[in-house]
């Protein structure tokens, strides 16, 4: 009679820990992205003019960039459960300041409140790091892309709860508008609640514990400082790699992407023809994350930084040509953005992980996202100056040299045979 081995313990926590952390995540990508096709145009109506139209996705990437620093510091010293924990509750309280702000005409409160809203982006960009915490080499970047996949789902549906939440907004007597982040409130709760019950035990430091067990020592003091994160991530070719395929590509992918809500809407196009390209930009930022996660594993996190860089060029290229509405260009750019941003988000995120050490994670992974979410934040500030003082196209074509830029890092950038093996 023929048994079958019991399979290895560290194994069965690892599928549990990617389970939890997909229902968190597609709970997390429904919340934050409901309010992304409308915050522009939100925006535009509490400022009264489209020069500020971008302030909102500014604001919220650069609460995303500042809350990193908080999750980061916690994660490091209590674990990834209270970090990510603390990112969605941040943004509960962002999600209810930006109904304020419709209810009261405030455009100054809508910006404070977009930049507790980045908790969101935060906890939904830590969740990746959280499934590479006890992921074997060799299945770092899968078990990562696969969490990242789980996004789809929920960000997908988001921006399509536009047309369901005007008549939620209508039954609470608020603005129109404002009604998706209804729907925010309510998935960021039942994302805490998924990490509080079922996120145990914490992957982080079950990770240290199980290094210090391997080797018979100690563990390793964690890293808590982002700054002394970064400067130990630049100090390691794989790791600088990593944050800089990071910071540039999200950078292209916000600046193009917050913008392209108000270049159809001067156009005439309905909320819900928004929410549809919005939509398959979405999709193609994580339905193929899977197949990113397998060929970094299988030709490294270099190579698929190269071909990200190619994608996003041809994106920007597409977007410069669309008219002002829809257009099938258009929506072929969108998807496309969404796609080369996947590619580098991916294989930054592995070639950062793979270069260090579980105690040092933490705060180099908190330095990334700060790096990140304040090149997204300034990409969306300049995008609604250019795109207010020249043209949605212009906008699409500086976009083109800074995508163009991710392939010379990564082509410039020199990777030890050991570190790509990690990767």
């Amino acid at each position: 009679m023929t048994t079958t081995a019991p399979a290895d313990p560290r194994a069965r926590l690892q599928r549990r820990v990617v389970t939890t952390l997909i229902g968190s995540q597609i709970l997390g990508g429904m919340s934050l992205t409901a309010g992304v096709a409308v915050g522009p145009l939100l925006a535009e109506r509490l400022s009264g003019s489209a020069t500020w139209a971008g302030l909102g996705g500014t604001f919220q990437v650069l609460g995303s960039a500042l809350l990193a620093i908080p999750i980061a510091a916690v994660c490091a010293a209590r674990g990834r459960r209270p970090g990510l924990v603390l990112g969605y509750a941040a943004a509960v309280i962002g999600a209810l300041g930006t109904i304020a702000s419709a209810v009261w005409g405030s455009f100054p409160l809508f910006l404070v409140s977009a930049v507790l809203f980045g908790g969101a982006t935060a906890s939904n960009s830590t969740t990746r790091y959280a499934a590479a915490d006890l992921a074997l080499p060799e299945r770092r970047a899968r078990d990562l892309s696969v969490v990242v996949w789980a996004t789809t789902i929920g960000s997908v549906a988001g921006p399509n709860l536009t047309g369901p939440a005007a008549p939620v907004a209508r039954a609470l007597g608020i603005p129109s508008l404002a009604g998706a982040y209804v729907f925010s409130v309510v998935g960021l709760f039942c994302a805490i609640a998924v990490l509080l019950l079922l996120l145990r035990p914490d992957p982080l430091l079950e990770s240290r514990r199980l290094a210090a067990a391997a080797t018979d020592t100690a563990e390793e003091p964690a890293e808590r400082s982002v700054l002394r994160g970064l400067t130990m991530a630049a100090r390691l070719p794989q790791a600088r790699l990593g944050l800089l395929t990071l910071a540039l590509g999200h950078g292209v992918m916000v600046s193009v992407m917050v913008m392209t809500p108000l270049h159809m809407a001067h156009g005439q196009a309905s909320l819900e023809l928004i929410g549809f390209v919005i939509s398959v930009h979405v999709l193609g930022m994580f339905a193929f994350s899977p197949l990113t996660g397998l060929a970094v594993d299988r030709f490294g996190g270099r190579a698929i930084a190269l071909v990200g860089s190619m994608i996003l060029s041809s994106a920007a290229l597409l977007a410069s040509t669309a008219p002002t509405g829809h257009s099938n260009s258009l929506l072929a750019g969108l998807f496309l953005l969404g796609l080369g941003w996947s590619c580098t988000f991916v294989s930054g995120s592995s070639l950062l992980t793979g270069a260090l050490t579980p105690a040092q994670r933490p705060a180099a992974q908190g330095a990334a996202d700060v790096l990140t979410g304040l090149s997204a934040a300034l990409g969306g500030a300049v995008g609604g100056v250019i795109v207010a003082e020249a043209s949605y196209h212009v906008l699409a074509l500086a976009a083109l040299g800074f995508a163009v830029a991710v392939g010379l890092v990564a082509a410039l950038t020199p990777t030890a045979a050991r570190e790509r093996l990690l990767a």
